[in-house]
């Protein structure tokens, strides 16, 4: 039986770096090759048959980048909503708290846009770990749980970083 919940938690793919965009780290967009490596990654993603219902973002744009990409690359196509907790600098409790009251009903398998170190830090709050899980740009994990409110913690089903992810779709 499924969990009645999967959490995909995806890093923004990669980004112009902070050194030569001039307009501050909120407005970073994805350079080209993370546009690229990004859709393939999200072919991977299609290939292992998951399904997502729901996209939520961080507010800043590589990442409302990233989640339009991934969303248009699944079938269904699925909405796409800012959830500002996952912007960087919110605790995971307070995230699991904004995206419980977000989460629309029925909507069970949602996958959540971020950045490091805090999506992580979040991975490591829903299973119980001791240690951050480190992504890489472009890299996804599922997690499955009971519910966004309880106490037990979420099972880690798979973490694939961006360079398998974009095998499996090729």
């Amino acid at each position: 039986m499924a969990s009645p919940f999967e959490l995909y938690l995806v890093r923004h793919a990669i980004a112009a770096e902070r050194s030569t965009h001039r307009a501050g780290d909120d407005t970073r967009p994805l350079t080209a090759r993370g546009v690229v490596r990004f859709k393939k990654a999200v072919a991977g993603l299609a290939m292992l048959g998951a399904g997502i219902d729901e996209v939520f973002t961080s507010p800043l744009v590589r990442a409302r980048q990233t989640a339009a990409l991934l969303a248009a690359g699944l079938r269904g196509a699925p909405a796409v909503r800012v959830l500002d907790a996952l912007a960087p600098g919110h605790a995971p409790p307070a995230v699991v708290a904004q995206l419980a009251r977000a989460v629309r009903r029925r909507r069970r398998r949602i996958a959540l846009v971020g950045h490091e170190p805090g999506l992580g830090e979040l991975a490591a709050h829903l299973i119980g770990a001791g240690r951050p899980l480190p992504f890489r740009k472009g890299g996804i994990c599922r997690i499955d749980m009971e519910s966004l409110t309880s106490r037990r913690p979420g099972v880690l089903a798979w973490f694939l970083p961006p360079k398998v992810l974009r095998g499996l779709g090729a």
